[in-house]
């Protein structure tokens, strides 16, 4: 296993959202932190990507087509059947995955895969159905979401308003479909659970709820329904950002502190680092984000506009998730990027009180 360090705090005066911010100034101070020892809930993940739980039952999908169920000690690898074969691109794979609400009577779920057929490479958003320990995919909700070398995107979240949204990326290969608001690449899009389009979105007729985005990863709301996102910049200036409709993110007009009449600036960017920011979930004013490059949890002060890395040492982090003061987190070290162990990945958890 891998040693747990807390490491020193990074602190960081961090942008508004307004394009009249004042540049972000870092400032680096070390503090004396505990040693704690995580808790591993499971090992052996095969690239897990995010953490569905539903009472003492995990779901965790794995980007190779399987989702991992765990209960207690027992692990099981249920498989996963789609219509399109997975693509096989860098951070491609199945990636979103999230629980209907009403899934104790439904059996259903959504997820956000790539795939590649004869028309090309895609991202599509489709529901899948457990039977038997086996996920069918059984209807398409969206497809021909744009796709590429890398840059997938590939958050599925149910957002407070019942609706659900999805992180779609740029592709990487034309950056500029980002600010097309008639493309559905580099958007948080917003649909209703059956896949129609809300009648509130911003855009009519349309499932973009924001643009201008270059890889988003992580979405969370806080307790009032403020939506916000995390997003990877190109070679550092990686993202926090507050979400509004309708609003444009930049990418790839603007990165970081540079600013544009009507564009909105990131609320936290790491500047010349790199923290490759995935999934991400609120609790108690905080945003706790899964860092990848960043190889940490990293806690976002939405008060006090500080950040500071709150877990390390396990090496790349992918998805986050709190229930009732617990922060679950799995690594992401056998994607092909990190340093895998022999038992790698896993499942952690550790109590945030005190933290």
């Amino acid at each position: 296993m891998k040693k747990w360090v807390l490491a020193s705090l990074l602190l960081l005066t961090a942008c508004t959202s307004s394009p009249e911010s004042e540049d972000m100034n870092q400032e680096i101070q070390e503090v004396n932190v505990p040693n704690l020892t995580p808790t591993v809930m499971a090992e052996n993940l095969n690239i897990p990507w995010s953490i569905n739980k539903l009472d003492n039952t995990f779901y965790i999908s794995e980007r190779s087509g399987s989702v991992m169920k765990i209960e207690g000690d027992s692990q099981l690898r249920q498989k996963v059947v789609l219509e399109k074969p997975l693509a096989t691109a860098a951070e491609a794979g199945l990636l979103g995955f999230v629980l209907s609400p009403d899934f104790d009577e439904s059996g259903q779920a959504f997820a956000y895969y790539t795939y590649k057929d004869d028309s090309g490479q895609f991202n599509r958003i489709v529901t899948l159905k457990l039977e038997d320990d086996v996920w069918q995919e059984v209807e398409l909700l969206v497809d021909h979401i744009p796709s590429g070398q890398y840059h997938h995107g590939g958050r599925l979240k149910i957002g407070p308003d019942g609706k659900l949204y999805a992180t779609a990326g740029d592709g990487a290969t034309d950056p500029e479909t980002a600010q097309d608001v008639k493309s559905l690449g580099g958007k948080i899009l917003r649909m209703n659970l059956d896949g129609s389009i809300p009648s509130d979105n911003p855009f009519s007729g349309s499932y973009v709820y924001s643009y201008g985005h270059r890889n988003p990863q992580g979405l969370a709301w806080t307790d009032d329904g403020t939506l916000y996102e995390s997003e990877h910049g190109p070679s550092a200036h990686d993202e926090i950002n507050l979400i509004k409709p309708e609003a444009n993110y930049g990418w790839p007009n603007v990165v970081g502190e540079e600013t544009k009449v009507g564009m909105e600036s990131p609320l936290f960017q790491s500047g010349t680092d790199t923290w490759a920011p995935s999934g991400m979930a609120y609790y108690e004013g905080k945003l706790y984000v899964a860092t990848l490059r960043g190889n940490a949890v990293r806690e976002f002060d939405l008060k006090t506009k500080k950040t500071r890395e709150l877990i390390t040492g396990l090496g790349r982090i992918r998805d986050v998730l709190i229930e009732d003061g617990t922060l679950y987190f799995i690594s992401n070290n056998t994607d092909g990027r990190g340093t895998p162990d022999e038992k790698d990945d896993r499942l952690y958890m550790i109590e945030l009180e005190g933290l």
